[in-house]
């Protein structure tokens, strides 16, 4: 039986709560596709900080380059205690030290409003019975994030800070690659998002993505300024199928697409190497809040493990298979407490990660 090492770093908060329901859902897997998972299980973030007084230890590390796969929780500890030690920079310290270690320039972020759910989402009504589904797929090792030199210089009035923009060609071309071959596998569109209109280096980006464009002759290719997009975004998501976007314009623009969708419970993540290697999670927080009562929305855990069956095991079957049983759970009117509605039937984050078990069983 063919055997897959999963890094599993369930993290703080509903990180743990949610990550046991993405395994229930993968042990259904193994069984439906004679597959073997083999866990491998790591501290990260605050629960990393209590043993090793370091967010990402050596050892964590260490799991992950043993693995072929990581499926992320979620890290981070109550509003009030983010300027303590335990939880000063923790998601900076996580999340981009695993991708910089990994090289996880590619992030693909889905946003789909299910028609059952359109109620959730702050879009006008009849914009939102109309649903959406659409893929972000953001550079996230490049951009104004990650650009040299920046920094503040200066005293009192004279005072300023900077941040430089720059990509390469080769980043450009590779995230762009990334939409186009998502877009075929999709409904073969692909927005390019940039501000071509102002800045130089998104005439360049224009410029490589306008070439890249000519080698999938499938797949229709539109160019659009962010400003134009986040708006666009509002008045007809529907219009979108994947959107190909810098790590600064991505991170914006895919927070804004979660909004729109009802509920960051919902929405997973992928960040991929330039290998099949990826790690996996929600979009959401650790929602400490609300840790440890059984009423956290396992579903978009659930889904990041679905990406990871699609990306880096080559599984589509079982991952759509699992996209179908969530679909079928919501339409037939279970919900956790963050999408619940009046009529509809408010199930625990154990019983809505069983009803999407089951579905997939049947």
């Amino acid at each position: 039986m063919e055997k897959k090492k999963i890094a599993i770093l369930a993290g703080d908060g509903i990180g743990p709560e949610i990550m046991n329901e993405a395994l229930k859902i993968l042990a259904v897997i193994q069984r439906k596709y004679k597959v073997e998972f083999e866990y491998k299980h790591a501290l990260v973030g605050g629960a990393a900080w209590g043993k090793y007084k370091n967010h990402l230890p050596e050892v964590t590390l260490e799991v992950c380059r043993n693995c072929e796969a990581i499926l992320f929780g979620s890290v981070g500890g109550p509003v009030q205690e983010q300027n303590t030690e335990k939880w000063r920079g923790v998601e900076v310290n996580s999340l981009l030290g695993l991708r910089k270690a990994f090289g996880l320039y590619a992030n693909l972020r889905p946003a789909k409003l299910y028609p059952s759910l359109s109620f959730a989402s702050s879009l006008r009504k009849d914009i939102a019975e109309k649903g959406f589904d659409l893929l972000v797929v953001r550079e996230l090792t490049g951009g104004i994030y990650f650009g040299q030199p920046k920094g503040r210089k200066g005293q009192g009035d004279e005072e300023y800070a900077f941040d430089t923009m720059n990509y390469s060609r080769k980043e450009i071309e590779r995230i762009a690659h990334v939409a186009f071959r998502a877009a075929q596998k999709r409904r073969k569109k692909v927005t390019s998002i940039d501000k071509a209109n102002v800045l130089t280096t998104m005439v360049f980006w224009r410029e490589v993505v306008d070439n890249i464009a000519k080698k999938y002759p499938d797949v229709e290719y539109e160019p659009m300024y962010v400003d134009n997009a986040a708006m666009q975004l509002t008045r007809e998501p529907s219009q979108f199928d994947v959107m190909l976007c810098g790590n600064m314009f991505g991170d914006i623009l895919s927070d804004e697409s979660a909004a729109i969708a009802g509920s960051l419970g919902m929405l997973p993540s992928a960040s991929l190497a330039e290998s099949t290697f990826g790690m996996y999670e929600p979009s959401g927080g650790s929602a400490p809040d609300i840790a440890g009562q059984g009423i956290a929305n396992p579903i978009a855990q659930i889904l990041s493990a679905a990406m990871m069956l699609k990306y880096s095991f080559d599984m589509p079957e079982a991952a759509e298979k699992i996209e179908e049983a969530v679909e079928k759970v919501l339409n037939n009117g279970y919900r956790t407490a963050d999408i619940w509605q009046e009529g509809k039937k408010k199930v625990g984050t154990l019983d809505i990660g069983q009803l999407i078990a089951e579905n997939i069983v049947t």
